[in-house]
């Protein structure tokens, strides 16, 4: 089991305290709480904060569910291109539709979706109807006029008063999205403009996780974040309005520091009085510092995280999907940590799985790929692709025989379930490879479990392998990436193809 450095009671505690006294403590009627990061399974946070409860924000709200409701914002051009929530595998109107979903469970109110830089694109406008004709209340947003340099065009009919006003009938109006760029502090700004032409005041406030502002700026938690958003060129920076103002550092990242002087503006523009905030640090309300228990756990965590993201960025550059820039600023972070992609204890042993495949395949041609997997005991399981089945399956199934006790010379899936399998991708479907990947040998585990009992026992260790570590020798394939997220399990592999195919089918 892994050590724990985090208190999800005490963070709690402190979190709730902080949002009910930042409304308490005013004369405002309403709080518009911008929500950064994810609501419902933050695994970014997990893995930097272990013992961090992915859900535990949502925990938050539910507590204060009697005084909250939620509006959503998506950005239109997020929508039309299909852009991914790459822990969920799932477009963000997906993500969108499923965590109203998941509001609704948890029993707080999820009021309106806000479409935001909506411009009647087609797709936008498409899932604009799918959410009307479920009842669900959807406002669109246009980009603000005069934005970011004309703050008397902002603040006016023109700017924010071109906006729907979104009706809202609770103290606290958490406005979130799926991701970075969904319009969350313009919505917020749009409303307090509407909420004061109605005579309701109305103030602002942002709840986001990272970086964690009273942690030291190089500490491993706030560079893990910087090599999380390396796309956004994000750049963590002391907070010189807050040092200025309080003699105190505070930790924030360069976009609200230097967003700040004009969000300040605007605030006053639209209350017609001075501003009662002296810095960005002073808008959030992120408690996340107070409840870090142990502080080498949560280091060693954060390293680690930063050689998973190194990982990451270097597959989605092969794949086309970022550009070197970002690949390089990773590695920055990496040599200023004293890191190196090796110091993942997954990474060698992979690579020399794929070194035992190919010697056991000497004169055959092919690609000869390797996966490694920390058990939770710390042992390392080893695997490697073979006709039958794909590395990742291979691994899978040693681990969890591993757990189960059983021999690995026993075989979990019968011969005639795998021919079966193989005649129909190869006879039937016409697929140009046959062997299983990770989501077909789950199924066809789940089949040999009803007849063989060392493959039931099997099956019921999956659940152990959830946050367990996986490196891949070679870029996982699409039925790969389905069932390690489904087994919840913390994956990266080098930037290599499995195949010289451009396509797989």
């Amino acid at each position: 089991m892994k050590p724990s450095g985090f208190n999800n009671e005490l963070y709690l505690k402190e979190q709730s305290e902080a949002i009910l006294n930042r409304i308490k403590n005013s004369r405002f009627d309403k709080l518009y709480l911008e929500f950064g990061g994810k609501i419902l399974f933050d695994y970014h946070a997990a893995r930097v904060l272990p013992g961090f409860d992915t859900n535990v924000k949502m925990k938050l709200l539910s507590m204060l569910k009697d005084s909250v409701e939620v509006i959503m914002c998506i950005c239109a051009m997020d929508i039309e291109r299909k852009k991914i929530r790459a822990d969920f595998g799932i477009t963000y109107d997906s993500d969108t539709m499923k965590t109203i979903d998941d509001f609704s469970e948890w029993g707080i109110q999820a009021g309106a979706v806000v479409i935001t830089r909506y411009e009647e694109q087609p797709g936008a406008q498409s899932f604009r109807n799918k959410l009307e004709r479920r009842g669900v209340k959807v406002y669109t947003h246009k980009f603000t006029k005069g934005y970011p340099t004309d703050v008397d065009l902002i603040v006016s009919e023109e700017g924010y008063g071109a906006n729907d006003y979104i009706e809202t009938s609770r103290p606290i109006i958490v406005v979130t999205g799926p991701g970075p760029g969904s319009g969350k502090l313009a919505t917020c700004l749009s409303q307090l403009y509407h909420e004061h032409k109605r005579g309701i005041s109305a103030t602002y406030a942002k709840f986001e996780t990272f970086p964690i502002w009273n942690l030291p700026l190089k500490h491993p938690v706030n560079v893990a974040y910087e090599a999380a958003t390396a796309e956004l060129r994000d750049v963590n920076m002391i907070d010189h309005f807050h040092l200025d103002a309080y003699n105190e550092k505070a930790v924030n990242y360069n976009r609200d520091i230097d967003a700040f002087p004009l969000l300040k503006r605007i605030i006053e523009k639209i209350t017609g009085e001075s501003s009662f905030y002296k810095s960005p640090t002073d808008m959030g309300v992120n408690r996340a510092g107070f409840a870090i228990t142990n502080d080498a756990v949560v280091k060693e965590a954060s390293n680690q995280e930063i050689i998973r993201r190194y990982f990451r960025y270097s597959c989605e550059y092969a794949m086309g999907l970022c550009d070197r820039e970002t690949v390089q600023r990773v590695e920055m972070l990496m040599k200023d940590n004293g890191l190196k992609p090796e110091d993942r204890k997954v990474v060698i042993p992979s690579r020399e799985a794929a070194i035992t495949a190919k010697n056991k395949n000497k004169g055959n041609k092919g690609t000869y790929s390797g996966a490694a997997l920390e058990l939770p005991t710390g042992e390392i399981v080893t695997g490697y692709n073979t006709p039958l089945l794909h590395a990742t399956s291979s691994v899978v199934l040693n681990s969890i025989k591993k757990l189960a006790g059983i021999p690995v010379e026993i075989d979990l899936l019968p011969s005639y379930i795998l021919n079966s399998l193989m005649h129909f991708k190869q006879e039937i479907i016409r697929s140009s490879f046959v062997s299983l990947d990770l989501e077909e040998t789950l199924i066809s585990l789940a089949i040999s479990a009803t007849t063989n009992p060392g493959a039931e026992a099997a099956m019921h260790k999956l659940r152990e392998l959830s946050e367990c570590e996986i490196h891949l020798t070679h870029m996982p394939t699409p039925g790969d990436s389905a069932g390690l997220r489904k087994l919840g399990l913390n994956a990266t592999s080098d930037p290599d193809f499995a195949s010289k195919s451009l396509y797989i089918g």
